[in-house]
């Protein structure tokens, strides 16, 4: 995709299109003469939100599985397969800005289901079939825990209709799923969810001057929380958000040595393919320079490496008394007890502007330059918080994570 002559948005268009056509040309048609009811079709692909530090994250996937129950084990009977043959290592760094990588199909009865797992291909002494690049280093392993190994379980809910087609698309987060253990190894402790297949989503360009290997991610967010994320084009400069929930989104662009620019209220109004354009290869979105700083600490709680979850600190700052509250940065937490972490951040003034004309107009939000509420938390924990300012030089914060109490 990188260099090509067509831009993201076209490209992702134009793929989707063939891809569909594609494959409804191999989907038979309702049944008739008063028999059970045809069966549906199931396809299924794979895209990625960029990873930060690594210059590939590479997974083998064995098969996808669906089940009606959600409590369904994986020796239960009732699992419906896609099963790829041969078995298909995929660098999860190719599939960002909406590309999908194809992972097959199935016919599928008609009902409702509400179990999907991915199963990947263990690590053998023949090969890695699951592994990491980190950035200007060789391949290393990514250890798959024991708890994944019968498949990364996702509770999905789809309902497949006799003779029509379901698409599904599992959003395999690479940067928070990848997570450093004390002996120098990788841990895969996945984050995957399954997000809507209609092409919709917020584009725009960004002045890369400058900007080349500096770690530029641009993220959807809604109240904080990041819902999309990807990186630009180093060519380009365009980025392109894909498969957003209808729904109002704040975006966030950040890069190393840069302020921190964010756009407010951009629309997503519907499933169909509708694209907000934020800027355009006319005026693109540039990044001021800034000073940085950076906070860390320790993250104690009882996660041992052999748990599926990890613990992340988000940085999180609110631009104004009226403006958005929106995550800066986020890192996953060393697989140790306690678990470091490190966070570098800006300190200038964050840009704040509102989605409407273009070119948007920015505005430096200086009241809140270096403020941070960091945000420790993992899945079935409590989360711990602390303010701090980074105006000063850096800072040193440590967290403690305590299971949610039982009900």
């Amino acid at each position: 995709m990188r260099g090509s002559n067509f831009g993201i948005v076209n490209w992702v268009v134009r793929f989707a299109a063939v891809l569909t056509t594609a494959l409804a040309a191999g989907c038979g048609g309702g049944g008739g003469g008063g028999g059970a009811p045809a069966p549906g079709t199931l396809g299924v692909s794979l895209t990625d939100a960029p990873a930060c530090g690594y210059d590939a994250v590479n997974v083998t996937v064995v098969k996808v599985r669906v089940h009606q129950s959600s409590s369904a084990s994986e020796n239960d009977a009732g699992w419906t397969d896609i099963t790829l043959n041969p078995p298909r290592k995929i660098n999860l760094l190719n599939l960002m800005n909406g590309v999908l990588e194809n992972l097959g199909e199935t016919p599928l009865a008609a009902g409702h289901y509400t179990q999907v797992r991915l199963v990947l291909d263990p690590n053998t002494a023949l090969g890695l079939a699951n592994s990491v690049v980190p950035t200007g280093s060789t391949e290393t392993a990514l250890v798959t825990p024991s708890a994944v190994q019968s498949g990364i379980k996702l509770i999905n809910q789809f309902q497949v209709e006799a003779g029509k087609r379901v698409d599904l698309v599992l959003d395999f987060d690479a940067c928070r799923s990848v997570v450093r253990r004390g002996n120098g190894t990788y841990a895969l402790k996945p984050v995957v969810r399954v997000i809507p297949t209609a092409l919709s989503g917020i584009s725009g360009f960004l002045d890369m001057t400058g900007l080349l290997d500096s770690g530029v991610t641009v993220t959807a967010q809604q109240n904080g929380e990041i819902r999309q994320s990807t990186a630009p084009s180093t060519t380009t400069g365009e980025f392109f958000l894909a498969r957003l929930e209808p729904g109002n989104y704040d975006v966030v662009i950040s890069a190393n040595n840069r302020a921190t620019a964010v756009i407010t209220g951009v629309p997503v109004p519907g499933p169909t393919a509708n694209i907000a354009a934020v800027s355009d290869a006319g005026a693109r979105i540039t990044l001021a320079t800034s000073g940085t700083a950076n906070a860390s600490g320790d993250v104690a709680s009882t996660i041992t490496p052999e748990s599926p979850i990890a613990a992340t600190v988000a940085a999180k700052q609110t631009l104004g008394t009226a403006g958005p509250t929106v995550t800066v940065g986020f890192t996953v937490v060393d697989d140790l007890a306690p678990g470091p972490y490190a966070l570098t951040l800006p300190t200038g003034a964050p840009k704040l502007g509102a989605f409407g004309t273009l070119p948007i107009t920015f505005a430096d939000q200086a009241g809140v330059a270096g403020k941070y509420t960091l945000v420790a938390s993992a899945p079935g924990y409590t989360p711990d918080s602390a303010d701090v300012d980074l105006g000063a030089g850096n800072v040193t914060q440590d967290f403690a994570l305590a299971p949610v109490p039982a009900p």
